[in-house]
């Protein structure tokens, strides 16, 4: 039998400050993490063994899905240790698998993509991008893979490792015969080209697909996700409240009076919404959220047991867990030049290639009242903005802002 391996045990530095706190594959899309669509999408393929490769925070992944029960599959995990590359990484499961696919966990792979890469052996999905510097290159001649480049200025395709192979037990030879990167890393790119030389290794072409590189990208996914889904109410709506287009409202979760929500809109479980409150399409609520009188929030992810409560403003963001906003916190989205958002993260500037981006919100943190949060800004932990506070660029964890 097939098993499908599934990449889970990198922290995420490039998004930042949201995986301060958790592993990155546990980041929420449309209320579920982003590993979880993976194993869905592969156990509508057909998939039944899972054996997940965790090390950052494990105890979160291992906490969710357990032994795979409540999915009615089978899950094993195996620690990496210390991360050393993703040719490392598909090592340390030799014990465990003969004929098997890997999944890049924080990578969202369709179900008839998996369904493809599973009836090929000896293969890796490829995906067509517009601009994909920011990936390794291949080059392919009648299907078949003839080399992998890594992150090319200039990129002479637009043909890119997508993060997703099916291999058998031979890969681990050429596994253990790959040195380490000019990045210290043992590759699985590297070792795909050492077996191009020895073999044939075939290519699939992708038809969905969608990574999360930096924070700004889970809005991507969130927007693309919430407009496949259904309209659910297992919530209470109160008469006076307007639901249009497809929403999702969980269960315990009233809204109340004067609430205008225009979908599509995910409200997770026993959240408090309004009265007399906007949410605008391509937002996602998770569970215990008060979002209260005179507030709008657009195109938004929020995490679980936070509050928006009154006259608050907020705009193609991200808000982590246990956030306060106090009366008045307005969230800026838009330059007044309209130009793209730069932003600075780990250090390096950015352009996000957003015309519209508010901030990346880690957990804990809490706002005072006309408190104001300029573009592109990005703010850590445990945070404390005190009223009428001009915050902009990058704050720190447990920083206190006057």
């Amino acid at each position: 039998m097939v098993k499908c391996v599934i990449l889970a045990a990198g922290e995420g530095k490039r998004i930042h400050p949201l995986t301060y706190t958790r592993p990155k594959v546990m980041l929420p899309v449309a209320n579920k993490p982003i590993i979880e669509y993976n194993l869905l999408n592969a156990i509508n393929a057909g998939l039944k063994e899972f054996v997940f490769v965790v090390a950052y925070k494990s105890e979160m992944v291992r906490n969710y899905f357990g032994n795979g029960e409540k999915y009615k599959v089978k899950i094993e995990y195996i620690n990496q240790g210390e991360p050393k590359g993703t040719a490392h990484a598909i090592g340390v499961v030799e014990r465990f698998v003969d004929d098997f696919i890997v999944l890049c966990g924080d990578t969202i792979f369709g179900e008839n993509d998996i369904k493809n890469i599973l009836n090929t052996k000896n293969s890796i999905g490829l995906y067509k991008l517009d601009n994909p510097k920011e990936y390794g290159i291949v080059e392919t001649k009648n299907d078949k893979i003839v080399k992998i480049y890594e992150k090319m200025d200039k990129p002479f395709t637009n043909i890119i490792n997508a993060g997703i192979y099916h291999f058998d037990k031979k890969v681990f030879d050429f596994i253990k015969k790959t040195d380490r990167s000019p990045r210290g890393e043992y590759e699985i790119t590297d070792t795909i080209n050492m077996m191009t030389e020895k073999s044939i290794v075939s290519s699939v072409i992708l038809k969905e697909w969608r990574d999360v590189v930096y924070p700004w990208h889970l809005l991507d996914a969130n927007e693309e996700v919430l407009k496949k889904l259904d309209e659910k109410i297992e919530g209470t709506i109160e008469k006076n409240a307007t639901i249009k287009g497809k929403v999702i409202v969980g269960k315990n979760t009233i809204v109340m009076n004067g609430s205008y929500i225009e979908g599509p809109v995910v409200i997770g479980e026993n959240c408090k919404i309004g009265p007399n409150c906007y949410i605008r399409p391509y937002t996602s609520i998770g569970d215990s959220w008060h979002i209260g009188n005179a507030c709008e929030i657009k195109n938004s992810i929020v995490f679980d047991n936070s509050n928006i409560p009154h006259q608050n403003y907020v705009g193609d963001s991200i808000i982590g867990s246990g956030c306060n906003f106090g009366a008045g916190t307005k969230v800026a989205n838009l330059r007044l030049d309209k130009n793209n958002i730069i932003v600075t993260l780990n250090g390096k500037i950015i352009d996000s290639k957003r015309r519209k981006l508010g901030v990346i919100m880690g957990d804990n943190v809490q706002t005072g009242i006309n408190s104001m949060i300029n573009i592109g800004s990005f703010i850590g932990n445990n945070v404390s903005i005190g009223p009428g506070a001009i915050v902009k660029g990058v704050i720190e964890p447990d920083s206190k802002v006057m």
